[in-house]
């Protein structure tokens, strides 16, 4: 047994006003296609070009592997260059991947690749952030820390993405002092034996191909799967609504401190003491 997924709808290029009415203020996930056609990143951006311009960058790895108390929260496990991790993704499946990684810091010349849409948000261009995966990588089940809004766009392969109402959180069996919700779970084949709220959950799912964009509203739980190598930009604006804000602002100042400071303190046993509160609490929904 399985998920019963609804397509996310997919639209060709939006107007800033049929964005901000039908999507934006809905807080509705949509795919836009068509929208980047015009942007110099569409026909340069793969492999070969960033080989040509950033092979020699040091990048940010993460591999499968679940929670390790040793590490803080976004604590890559691996580093290496650009080029050595494009010779990896050639070479097969891998479940390493980058995340939240702003290369156009380290490349500057990238910056002009891109437009910024003008769909109503107000983008932190300070941010451009890349992720990248190989054939059969995975992103676990999150929504983002500082709960912005993202357009997410897609470069080089296909890559499958699913996405949870945030109004469904309390099925979700989130981590305490967490944005993430029991590792345990496996969102391609859910035990719902286990995690019986997950009954309950109706995801959205879509498959990005390049150059297709991605609107995630505020919140938004999301799970990614790269079904072939790729990597994709994601461009964020805070939150527009006050609670979020405020749930935000105490994620960035006090939540991933204090679980920071637990992993220290109370190694394994608070990892242990975080899963078992999930499943009490998720579960007591069900009564």
């Amino acid at each position: 047994m399985s998920f019963k997924y609804t397509e996310i709808e997919r639209v060709e290029k939006l107007t800033k006003e049929e964005f901000v009415n039908n999507y934006y203020k809905p807080q509705k996930p949509v795919v836009i296609t068509h929208q980047i056609e015009d942007w110099p990143a569409f026909t340069k951006w793969n492999f070969d070009f960033l080989r040509d311009v950033a092979a020699d960058k040091k990048v940010p790895l993460y591999d499968s592997r679940k929670t390790d108390y040793t590490k803080k929260v976004n604590e890559p496990d691996f580093v290496m260059t650009m080029g050595e991790y494009i010779d990896i993704l050639e070479k097969g499946p891998t479940d390493l991947r980058i995340f939240l990684y702003n290369l156009m810091k380290d490349v500057p010349s990238m910056k002009s690749d891109i437009k910024w849409p003008d769909l109503g948000l107000r983008l932190i261009k300070s941010l451009p952030l890349l992720f990248f995966g190989g054939e059969n990588a995975k992103v676990f089940m999150h929504y983002d820390i500082d709960f912005p809004n993202i357009f997410h766009i897609h470069f080089q392969g296909r890559k499958q993405c699913v996405l949870v109402d945030p109004k469904e959180t309390k099925y979700m069996y989130r981590l305490p002092y967490s944005w993430i919700c029991h590792e345990d779970i496996d969102f391609d084949n859910p035990d719902f034996t286990k995690f019986p709220a997950l009954k309950l959950v109706n995801p959205y799912i879509t498959h990005l191909e390049h150059g297709e964009m991605l609107y995630m509203p505020e919140g938004w739980w999301h799970y990614m799967k790269y079904e072939t190598p790729g990597f994709s930009l994601s461009l964020r604006s805070l939150a527009g609504r006050p609670s979020n804000l405020f749930k935000g602002f105490a994620n960035v100042t006090f939540n991933r401190f204090y679980d920071n400071w637990m992993r220290k303190w109370k190694g394994q046993a608070w990892l242990n003491h975080k899963d078992k509160v999930s499943i009490k609490r998720t579960n007591a929904e069900l009564k």
